[in-house]
């Protein structure tokens, strides 16, 4: 659904991305990671027709966003991260506007301007000026005029921004349900919100893709060693010693003492399994063992890594104007 191939593009000397390849597979949920500067927001304008790349080809429900991008845009729904809005529009008034000018048919505009005040839960706000909600409304707004054409393709930038909690979940819920639905790839920040939404991460940096995987798999191919979390309550310079000594383990640290109690973070290596050292030598030594659990590695882990080895010298710049 969406196939992207060897993507570069230059602003004056500098190269925003370089040699970008992904794909997008039809139904699917992705979220697009990086750093700021990496090159997100300028290869999702590409995608969605906002400006063309310096070289290679992308292409969207099977056209080309060069050539053909006028039907790459009837497909294709937009959410910038900062959403231009008419503020001196009541917001059913605008959505209808966009609607017509996607193409939306008269007969069945109303009604398609209604469903998506209702999914994005705006139908409350429907008869005040867009420039006058909040700044989460606005967002709301933003995410109703890219789904109002009824598109294949969703590219979403930062979708979620200035929402309040309750909102957040509201629109994470959406998006969710769109899989299968419609093709989407967004961007965010929010890191726990991609292993909620998406099936698959791409993270960039620098402009250029640096992993593109499930972020289980990624967590699989990343880890180097295995990491368990335990509660003692015991002597916590004790603890740390007889459990340093433990064979395989690689290192412990303490994470937090409460009333004598210590919570220590055990890594051990891959091939491992240490949990069972681990009770013996706590309970042996007389200590009370109140909790013993793996813990793998988070995206969060997974993208510091990935961006901190990154060794690509090209500069890149995401912000610059086109």
């Amino acid at each position: 659904m969406i196939q992207v191939e060897h993507l570069t593009k230059h602003y004056g000397p500098v190269a925003a991305i370089q040699d970008v390849s992904f794909s997008v597979e039809k139904g699917e949920i992705v979220g697009f990671l990086g750093p700021n500067g990496a090159g997100k927001t300028t290869t999702m304008r590409i995608l969605a027709c906002f400006m063309p790349a310096s070289a290679g080809t992308a292409r969207v429900a099977g056209y080309d966003v060069f050539s053909q991008s006028l039907e790459v845009r009837r497909r294709t729904g937009y959410l910038p991260e900062h959403v231009p809005l008419y503020s001196e529009m009541p917001v059913a008034a605008y959505l209808d506007f966009v609607a017509e000018v996607k193409g939306v048919p008269r007969a069945g505009r109303k009604r398609r301007v209604a469903e998506v005040m209702e999914r994005c839960l705006i139908a409350d706000v429907g008869h005040r000026l867009v420039g006058r909600l909040s700044k989460g409304y606005r967002q709301r707004v933003g995410l109703a005029q890219a789904l109002v054409n009824d598109p294949e393709v969703l590219v979403l930038d930062e979708p979620t921004i200035g929402l309040d909690p309750k909102q957040i979940i509201e629109i994470r819920s959406l998006i969710k349900s769109l899989a299968g639905q419609r093709t989407v790839i967004l961007s965010t920040h929010i890191l726990p919100e991609v292993s909620m939404i998406c099936s698959r991460v791409i993270i960039i940096n620098q402009g250029q893709i640096v992993a593109v995987d499930s972020p289980e798999t990624l967590t699989a191919r990343l880890s180097q060693s295995e990491r368990i979390q335990v509660q003692v309550d015991g002597p916590p310079g004790a603890v740390l010693a007889e459990l340093r000594r433990l064979p395989g383990v690689l290192a412990v640290d303490q994470k937090a003492l409460v009333n004598g109690i210590g919570t220590f973070l055990v890594e051990s290596a891959r091939d491992r399994d240490v949990r069972r050292d681990l009770s013996r030598a706590v309970v042996g030594r007389g200590w009370g063992l109140l909790e013993l659990r793996g813990i793998g590695m988070t995206l969060e882990d997974i993208f510091i890594r990935l961006v901190t080895e990154e060794q690509a010298t090209t500069p890149a710049g995401d912000e610059t104007p086109a």
